[in-house]
């Protein structure tokens, strides 16, 4: 989430990429007649690409679908929201709510990581199942906590924080390996992009979405990341959008379709701002999408 008072968002300015592996497809804004929720962080699609979930920064969820035109994003239907809770059974409030991340695992379950009270949770729906365990996460700053959850094809999590602690510092990546986390890897940082979200693709690389703010509006970008047994193998740039270009983009979901191509989708957070900003989906293909990851070496 980035703080109300800092963001600015201008009229979508549409320009031509030089560094992309994705080709824009499709855009559609919540509707304003229906329920207008507020801060997204994140978000999942459902593997028939129309189902989807995603996270407020309040601790909502929201279900929807997805209006398709051959294919092609061009509407939003929403179907159910409801509060996450506690252990108590009662709705999570104040800074206990800031949901950030969600992971959905193989299985159905469902993940979600929160900052400025720094951890990660598993859900049955609305209701607390069990909070893993917090450290190291304990020493993050508030309100720079952990954007980004992952579940991998083993259904691991891994975790990202939203800022490394200087734009020379990698971000650490955390695996949870059932019983605790361990740092398993390093992203490097390139340029004054944070972490804002991240999802594991249908090629098994991890995606990684990040925000640049400055000043005036938002640039976003995907990098693709092929993870080794002990190592980052390689890291490209897939989408990286121009100033203005789009909205506050928070969330990712990365899902193959019924052609076979891989496609992501991404939604902003507006913070509040609806003067300003606004709920933004927007959608992806890559080019190439049925590349196979590369051995460890």
């Amino acid at each position: 989430m980035l703080a109300a008072s800092a963001a600015v968002f201008s009229a979508v300015v549409p320009t031509a990429e030089d560094s992309t592996l994705a080709r824009q497809t499709g855009m559609a804004l919540w509707p304003e007649q229906k329920h207008m929720p507020w801060g997204l962080s994140a978000i999942e699609v459902e593997p028939d690409g129309i189902g989807f979930v995603v996270v407020s920064d309040r601790g909502f969820v929201h279900h929807g679908r997805f209006l398709r035109e051959d294919g092609r994003l061009v509407g939003i239907e929403p179907v159910r929201s409801y509060f996450l809770r506690n252990a108590e059974e009662t709705i999570i409030g104040d800074d206990w709510a800031d949901a950030e991340a969600l992971a959905i695992t193989s299985d159905g379950r469902r993940f979600f990581s929160f900052e400025q009270q720094h951890r990660v949770a598993e859900y049955d729906h609305l209701s607390l199942v069990e909070t893993l365990p917090r450290a190291p996460f304990d020493g993050m700053v508030f309100n720079a906590g952990l954007e980004a959850l992952a579940a991998d094809a083993q259904d691991r999590l891994y975790a990202i924080g939203e800022r490394s602690g200087g734009l020379t510092e990698p971000f650490p990546v955390w695996r949870f390996d059932g019983q605790g986390w361990t740092h398993a890897y390093d992203l490097p940082r390139k340029g004054g992009f944070l972490v804002t979200g991240a999802d594991f693709g249908p090629d098994g690389r991890l995606y990684v979405l990040e925000r640049e703010f400055g000043g005036l509006g938002f640039r976003s970008r995907v990098r693709r990341v092929t993870l080794g047994a002990e190592r980052i193998l390689d890291i490209e740039t897939v989408m990286q959008s121009d100033l203005w270009e789009h909205d506050n983009l928070e969330g990712i979901a990365v899902w193959r379709d019924s052609d076979g191509a891989v496609r992501i989708t991404l939604v902003s957070d507006d913070n509040g701002v609806t003067l300003l900003q606004r709920t933004e989906f927007v959608e992806y293909v890559l080019e190439d999408a049925l590349a196979v990851p590369p051995e460890d070496g």
